[in-house]
């Protein structure tokens, strides 16, 4: 794969990245306003914390991709689904580290597209 046919890849990754979010929001967290909202729900049920609940929904996953690079290629979900919806957790999982750890830089950045 050349360098040009990388960056068009990453562009495509990231535009179904965005899509599979808002479709997660809308149908997982139900609330506009939280985008934690699942999760927080979850982990009142379960008496844990947000982000151990995100790393149950990612760890399964990444245990999907492990058996296809084993050579399992019998899945319910295809491999690139997988890794999109890893991307996914790991996004929501840097937003909510931002709570804990803001990174000032960040905020400018999303400053900058707010409103």
């Amino acid at each position: 794969m050349t360098q040009k046919q990388m960056e068009s890849l990453i562009k495509n990754i990231f535009e179904e990245v965005q899509d599979m979010r808002d479709a997660g929001q809308k149908e997982y967290a139900q609330q506009e306003d939280n985008a934690f909202a699942n999760f927080e729900r979850i982990s009142g049920w379960l008496d844990t914390n947000k982000k151990e609940v995100l790393m149950v929904y990612l760890m399964k996953h990444i245990d999907g991709i492990c058996s296809w690079i084993k050579g399992h290629k019998s899945q319910r979900e295809d491999v690139t689904g997988r890794i999109v919806d890893c991307i996914v957790y790991l996004c929501l999982l840097y937003g909510m580290s931002q709570e804990y750890e803001p990174h000032p830089a960040n905020f400018e950045r999303i400053g900058d597209h707010v409103n």
